[in-house]
């Protein structure tokens, strides 16, 4: 309750440049029907307001009432008073650059703007962590961690250093790869990586781009991994594990080297992005060291050559004579799932322009993971 009410006070103070644009105080105050809460914070946190005056070429998402209440009314506001969770948090909403609603409405495919969070607690991206902004034909919308959605409410409010969108929901900072995957109901992936002690590597190596296969995908071939040992299995996904950041807008007819030590076959084919021959489903969950796609097929590095097959009704396992295993879908025994679908990734094809299936968070623990990323899983919040 002491924290809600701080959060009622405004920002004391405002200045306008020599030139009539105001300064970041002032646009702020200017919106504070909207922005009462996000002012009060800024007000009521500990050198904030300073650091946030010296902002020079950013574009700040800024969340209205309605999303900060979201947070202040749910078991997440008692994470708020961790040592520098506001401003790490408040970080991740301030993008490198000045980005005009028109940058976005002109563009047909997804961006992937680096922001001012690079506290290595909540990230491991170079250059900050990243939004994705894209624009649908309608709105546009930022997708932070976990798919979340953040719709522009109202945009362009131009302040000396840049420009402010206000969105309609707080900007979910991304989680570790081992906590992601059980939310995205790839719990086959998260726990094959557990049986393959792979737990360390796969959260803190900088800048992984990680081609998931769905628990579809493993279940297809679970005959197959029902014989392996913790090394092939370590092995076989270390195949699935680029160091480098792949964002879809990136992805292209090319190679990838993995961390098996052998090359990835990245094909776009009419906006559908393939590896080796399996389809990326899911492109562009955001995580605390770069991005994870999610794909239909189990990639086989003894099957290099495999090719995309994008006419056929079904496809060819890269694992000759594998089969569905005996025992249910491989490596999910005491994996726990997300309380909510996300979209089948056997009918949600990705594509290099416009495409992005929604994915939910769980409740609960995972619930203060969604606000504070990897911060929250080192804390067990």
């Amino acid at each position: 309750m002491q924290l809600r009410r701080a959060f009622a006070l405004g920002l004391a103070g405002t200045a306008t440049a020599q030139n009539g644009t105001p300064d970041l105080a002032t646009a702020l105050s200017s919106q504070n029907s909207s922005l009462s809460l996000l002012n009060g914070l800024i007000a009521n946190t500990t050198g904030l307001a300073d650091t946030l005056r010296g902002l020079t070429n950013v574009t700040i998402l800024a969340p209205n009432n309605d999303a900060i209440q979201k947070i202040l009314s749910s078991s997440m506001a008692a994470g708020l008073a961790m040592p520098g969770a506001i401003q790490n948090i408040l970080s991740y909403h301030v993008l490198n650059g000045t980005y005009y609603a028109s940058n976005f409405t002109s563009s047909n495919m997804s961006m992937f703007i680096p922001t001012h969070l690079t506290n290595s607690m909540y990230s491991l991206v170079s250059g900050g962590q990243r939004v994705e902004v894209m624009y649908n034909g309608t709105n546009v919308t930022a997708y932070s961690g976990l798919k979340q959605p953040s719709r522009f409410v109202t945009t362009n409010v131009n302040f000396t250093g840049g420009t402010i969108h206000i969105i309609d929901s707080v900007l979910t900072v991304p989680m570790n790869v081992t906590s992601t995957l059980p939310s995205a109901n790839l719990t086959a992936a998260a726990g094959a990586i557990r049986f393959a002690g792979l737990n360390q590597t796969i959260d803190t190596t900088q800048n992984l781009t990680i081609f998931a296969p769905s628990n579809d995908a493993f279940n297809a071939v679970g005959s197959v991994f029902s014989n392996f040992s913790m090394q092939q299995v370590a092995q076989g996904l270390q195949y699935h594990v680029v160091q480098g950041l792949g964002y879809s807008s990136t992805l292209m007819n090319m190679t990838m080297r993995t961390l098996a030590g052998q090359n990835l076959n990245i094909t776009v084919i009419n906006g559908t992005v393939y590896v080796n021959s399996a389809k990326v489903t899911i492109p562009n969950i955001l995580v605390r060291n770069g991005v994870v796609h999610v794909i239909d097929q189990v990639l086989n590095a003894n099957q290099t050559g495999a090719s995309p097959q994008p006419g056929a009704t079904t496809t060819t396992a890269a694992f000759s004579g594998a089969s569905t295993g005996t025992a249910g879908i491989p490596f999910t025994s005491g994996v726990t799932a997300a309380t909510s679908n996300v979209p089948a990734a056997s009918t949600t094809a990705a594509t290099s322009s416009r495409s992005n299936p929604a994915m939910p968070i769980k409740t609960g623990a995972v619930g203060a993971a969604a606000l504070f990323g990897g911060a929250a899983v080192m804390m067990n919040l």
